[in-house]
């Protein structure tokens, strides 16, 4: 009889053994990969939600001072001070500027001279009249010369009052465009003044959005509006529709929109930019978590739950995006049945094994601006 050797025959003995328990492990993985195959095919279903939500729209702006003026030389002559700096803030008749005029204060004593002169013809004229020496058609000359003297006078004190340039209300002064001493021709710019303390912001609004806006009255709170400046924050103040102007610009379909804003701390200045989100009341929208969509060609699809729980793929057409959410405006209903979770695993004509989540459960965690 032929025997095996001692280590050939344990180890023989080992892998009937080993065998079974690896075919076991092997048969539980098996079992707790189909278990979770069966858990993820399992998918999460909802219904859109329908309510009165609030849209918020944004529009390029552009910010200026309620008065932003260029402050001009009205006379020519030298100039003799400079009150004011670059950046100082000054108050309604503040003095900004003096111009020393070459001829006006000469033509101010001439035209005085004149007018005492006159004034000394005329008292005589009338002593004349008085004692019938003279006409009265003399004294009136004599009074109509008088007149004029006088007027030349205050013609004289009018340009040389010009040379004294004063603020005419509060605001910002600009930059100096002239120093002391240079020589001023009339109209020359010397700086601009800004009146900071209430800001017009404008934004372009598109035809078709301004019809929306105009064709009913609009609440309010509605016609609050809020300012993102240029660094992505939010300006503290809201601002307030005011203003919608006359005409369309033709060439881009846009109708321009003014909005006022305090500005009590003086942050924003005349030219600035920025952003303006304004609010828009959608009635009776249809809201689906954007999670929920899928694209194929640059279309928006969702899976419907259907007739015997058969999935089919449907378009749907969004008309307004609120973060986290789609506002539908064709394609389906506020009583379709759609696939929100395990969108993987949906197939069109297969039929689904879900779990039904109500709308407001599932909308519970979304970003939603709602009525």
């Amino acid at each position: 009889m032929r025997t095996f050797n001692t280590p050939l025959k344990w180890f023989m003995l080992a892998s009937m053994m080993v065998t079974p328990l690896i075919n076991s492990c092997h048969k539980a993985e098996a079992e707790h990969h189909e278990a979770e195959e069966h858990e993820e095919s399992k998918l999460i279903v909802t219904r859109p939600l329908k309510r009165d939500t609030t849209v918020t729209r944004e529009y390029v702006c552009q910010i200026h001072s309620r008065s932003n003026i260029e402050v001009c030389a009205l006379e020519r002559g030298y100039l003799e001070a400079t009150h004011v700096k670059e950046g100082q803030r000054v108050k309604q008749g503040d003095p900004m500027f003096k111009v020393t005029p070459l001829v006006y204060q000469a033509e101010l004593k001439r035209a005085e001279a004149e007018a005492q002169a006159a004034k000394v013809e005329y008292e005589n004229t009338k002593r004349l009249a008085d004692n019938k020496v003279v006409s009265d058609t003399e004294l009136a000359i004599s009074k109509a010369k008088l007149e004029k003297a006088q007027a030349e006078v205050n013609l004289a004190q009018t340009h040389l009052g010009f040379t004294e340039i004063k603020a005419p209300f509060p605001g910002l002064i600009d930059r100096l465009h002239l120093r002391q001493g240079s020589l001023v021709e009339e109209g020359d710019l010397l700086t601009t003044l800004s009146d900071n303390s209430e800001m017009w912001v404008y934004f372009n609004v598109p035809e078709a959005e301004y019809l929306d806006y105009a064709s009913q009255e609009q609440p309010e709170d509605r016609k609050v509006v809020k300012l993102v400046m240029a660094n992505g924050e939010v300006f503290k103040e809201s601002g307030r529709v005011n203003v919608i102007e006359a005409e369309f610009n033709n060439e881009t379909g846009t109708i321009p929109f003014r909005a006022d804003f305090p500005n009590p701390d003086g942050l924003l200045r005349h030219g600035g930019t920025g952003n303006i989100q304004m609010n828009k009341l959608v009635k009776g929208a249809i809201l689906i978590p954007q999670k929920a969509t899928f694209e194929v060609l640059d279309h928006h699809y969702v899976f419907v739950v259907g007739k015997d729980d058969v999935l089919t793929q449907q378009r749907v057409h969004i008309s307004e995006e609120i973060e986290d959410l789609f506002i539908i405006s064709e394609g389906i209903t506020e009583n379709d049945k759609i696939v929100l979770e395990g969108l993987r695993q949906a197939k069109s004509g297969k039929k689904a094994e879900y779990e039904f989540e109500e709308p407001e459960e599932a909308f519970k965690h979304l970003k939603l601006r709602a009525e």
